[in-house]
């Protein structure tokens, strides 16, 4: 009876994780996986405002928005979970994949007036 209840909990736990991996967030162990060009939106309170960033194999990135800000940063790993700081903020980013698509969301840690969670999707 045991030994039955172990194999459904790890049964359980494979299917689990397989539907994860499915949509799920994408392991980055170079920042060479996230060079590119990248299109999103950004958004601080209820203004949105679209965003172009261009990332480079060294983790650099430069991000422009429609109302002309431009924001320089660098994201880095830190263990194993990507990271980034820029001239406006710093904080966690995750990259996913979901039908063919690759998306990469940056979400601010602490207090700052000026940057939202901003989520994009690679263009090349």
């Amino acid at each position: 009876m045991m030994r039955a209840n172990v194999v459904l909990l790890l049964a359980a736990a494979l299917v689990v994780s397989a539907a994860a991996a499915l949509a799920g967030e994408k392991q980055i162990v170079d920042l060479k996986e996230i060079a590119g060009t990248w299109q999103g939106w950004t958004s601080l309170g209820t203004t949105e405002s679209r965003v172009m960033m261009v990332i480079r194999e060294d983790g650099s990135y430069e991000a422009s928005s429609q109302t002309g800000t431009l924001t320089v940063g660098k994201f880095y790993l830190e263990g194993g979970k990507l990271r980034y700081r820029s001239s406006r903020s710093e904080g966690a980013a995750t990259v996913s994949e979901d039908r063919g698509k690759t998306s990469l969301t940056i979400v601010p840690e602490g207090p700052s007036y000026e940057t939202g969670k901003t989520e994009y999707e690679r263009v090349k």
